[in-house]
């Protein structure tokens, strides 16, 4: 068994405020959370810049790959105005 520990690093250049990015990390994580994925938002305090921490479990390297892989096509299908990292650690 795979645990995957994931964190997407988000630039926000068009957000202004605190409740702009929370705006669009709140749309992002229930996107993540149709993947089945355990969700959290581990952003600081400034409105720019946003991070969100998602876990999954798979049963070896490969499906966890290719879950990674379906999660960032969604992520660049519905948040293509955004530049984006994702980080992540298997175990």
């Amino acid at each position: 068994m795979i645990i995957c520990s994931c964190i997407i690093h988000l630039e926000l250049p068009y957000v202004q405020s605190l409740k702009g990015r929370r705006s669009v990390v709140n749309s992002m994580k229930e996107k993540l959370k149709l993947f089945n994925v355990s969700v959290l938002d581990i952003s600081g305090e400034y409105a720019k810049e946003a991070d969100i921490a998602f876990v999954f479990l798979t049963p070896n390297v490969l499906k966890s790959a290719q879950y990674r892989e379906k999660i960032e096509k969604m992520l660049e299908t519905n948040f293509s105005e955004y530049h984006f990292e994702l980080d992540y650690e298997e175990i």
